[in-house]
């Protein structure tokens, strides 16, 4: 049986890539996202295999009308949550408007679709399907170490992480497979805004690639470039005030202050 994959973000970026790389496999793909259009434009490419299903994941009542119109039309077996926005925060003047609209599309538009969705595996669970029912949530490299600016987009991926960590504490025995996916920097309409380095940045279909790839294995946590990714983790490893220092030097506001890092 064909496997049913429902990706949510899949309009531009990792997730349009994601579509692209898996229409060279044997699946049927439902893609979901704001822009209808873009969605429209990348159902062409293989109409019998791709469904658009336009969804807003910010509102609630979107995503249980997109997952039960799932349901009606033979349901799913792996959801792939990729929506995501990023927007930074200024430690000298916190916009609380902008960290709660960061959290309300990375983190409760992913609790949302979790919550529609899981009726979904469930049932692929139940009927016994050939593919393992599967959640995969696309969540951040920036959640092993925390860095400057990042603090609402860095907070909306790692209580996406959490999330996904206690799921997984459950699901597991009921027969539905969790797994993250960290990306470091991957070029995408939203990575093209930022004003500073990004080390090791790399092109969606790469991303692509190395997700499709490494959901084939066993791995919870699929990151990569390992380059960016294994760096972040030693400098999360370094003793305190060591690893506070060297995330330090990565801030502007040491710069405007003119104070040293201690």
């Amino acid at each position: 049986m064909t496997e049913r994959i429902w990706i949510i973000g899949a309009s531009s970026g990792i997730g349009e890539a994601l579509v692209r790389e898996w229409l060279q496999h044997d699946v049927k793909l439902i893609i979901s996202a704001r822009r209808a259009s873009c969605l429209e434009q990348l159902a062409q490419l293989e109409p019998e295999k791709v469904i658009a299903l336009p969804m807003d994941i910010t509102e609630a009542k979107s995503v249980i009308d997109a997952a039960n119109e799932i349901g009606r039309s033979g349901g799913v077996d792996r959801i792939v949550i990729n929506a995501g926005t990023c927007e930074y925060l200024d430690a000298e003047d916190i916009d609380l408007k902008m960290v709660r609209r960061v959290m309300e599309t990375n983190f409760f538009g992913a609790v949302s679709v979790v919550k529609a969705g899981l009726p979904l595996l469930r049932q692929a669970a139940s009927v016994g399907s050939k593919h393992r029912p599967e959640l995969v949530f696309v969540s951040s490299s920036v959640t092993y170490q925390a860095l400057p600016r990042a603090g609402a987009y860095g907070a909306s991926k790692a209580a996406l992480r959490y999330f996904a960590e206690a799921l997984y504490c459950d699901l597991q025995h009921e027969g539905i497979s969790v797994r993250v996916v960290s990306p470091g920097f991957v070029r995408t309409p939203l990575t093209d805004l930022n004003d500073f380095p990004m080390p090791f940045l790399i092109e969606p279909d790469e991303a692509a690639r190395r997700i499709v790839s490494g959901l084939s294995g066993k791995r919870f946590d699929i990151h990569f470039p390992g380059r960016f990714t294994w760096w972040l983790k030693a400098i999360a490893m370094l003793p305190g005030r060591l690893r506070w220092r060297v995330a330090g030097r990565l801030s502007r506001h040491r710069e405007q202050s003119g104070q040293p890092v201690n």
